[in-house]
């Protein structure tokens, strides 16, 4: 079979994403184009390899043995592209990471200042919640995370570099605002916003309450930090937070950070990956360089 690693690509994309214009979005070719390739693929083969069930396309069994060999070729290039890179010492090439949504709002700054000492770093970034992140490490779909709970499972290394630091925030005319040592059972009278299960913020407020032995009637849930905030802003209730997410507003006075006992809860972030994984010359560095340098960097000019 003489294939190219472009029609690997190709069919690698549009096996993951059930879509052969996905694929071509992704790829930023023409859908014609994919199509194009594919059947040549299948005239390698000499078999189908994918079947359209209703609007969505699936591989057949012979698609199924094209994808795990194609997974396995396009991942060997990538070694092979890295371990050169490494033998020229050149810090260059992807860097590929899963982050809880919670870290958008300091691992950009820090991503930056990276990459204009390293221009030729191509980072590859997943937001999401804590459930697909400890997936995606446990599957060792990327070159390491980034989380604020570490998962109980000990078959890791983790590597703290930074604060993560939540507080109870509320809009700034909150009838407890300016009150001192409120207590856990007062807190839960009031209207919470919470993040949807599977967040890393929802799983550290639950285990307090159950600490407390207090439950709450969440008013509301959303699924991402940004949209508590705003929530909070409105008017609509309280919400746990990381203070890195509120920082511009707590500095403009639109939200304040209540006067809990508990609180703040002092937590860590954390780089994590499995253990034995041989990071690559550009995972290794950026690592170094975020437990060397985030404190400074996000620290620095902040209130907390």
């Amino acid at each position: 079979m003489h294939l190219t690693l472009q029609q690997l690509r190709l069919f690698e994309s549009v096996s993951r994403l059930g879509s052969y214009t996905r694929a071509a979005n992704e790829l930023f070719i023409t859908q014609p184009a994919v199509s194009i390739q594919i059947k040549r693929l299948e005239e390698q083969a000499g078999l189908p390899l994918f079947e359209q069930v209703g609007k969505k396309t699936f591989p057949t069994t012979a698609g199924k043995t094209m994808y795990a060999a194609s997974l396995d070729i396009l991942n060997r290039v990538d070694e092979l592209k890295t371990a050169i890179e490494e033998l020229k010492g050149t810090v260059k090439g992807p860097l590929q990471m899963s982050v809880v949504t919670t870290a958008k709002y300091f691992l950009p700054k820090l991503l930056g200042v990276f990459l204009q000492q390293y221009p030729e770093v191509e980072p590859k970034l997943k937001f999401t919640n804590r459930a697909r992140v400890i997936e995606r490490l446990m599957n060792n779909d990327d070159d390491f995370v980034i989380m604020g709970q570490i998962p109980v499972d000990g078959n890791f290394e983790a590597y703290p570099f930074l604060n993560n630091i939540l507080g109870i925030v509320a809009h700034n005319d909150h009838p407890l605002a300016n009150k001192k040592n409120i207590t856990i059972k007062e807190i839960a009278k009031q209207r919470f916003l919470i993040r949807e299960i599977g967040s890393g913020t929802r799983y550290v407020f639950d285990q307090l309450l159950k600490e407390h032995g207090v439950e709450i009637e969440p008013y509301m849930e959303l699924g991402s930090s940004e949209a508590l905030k705003q929530a909070v802003m409105a008017g609509l209730g309280i919400a746990v937070l990381s203070l890195h997410s509120v920082q511009l507003e707590r500095d403009v006075n639109k939200l304040t950070v209540l006067n809990v006992e508990g609180f703040p809860l002092k937590r860590r972030w954390y780089a994590v990956h499995l253990k034995g994984k041989k990071l690559s010359l550009v995972a290794q560095t950026f690592l170094e360089y975020i437990l060397d340098e985030s404190h400074q960097i996000i620290i620095g000019n902040s209130n907390y």
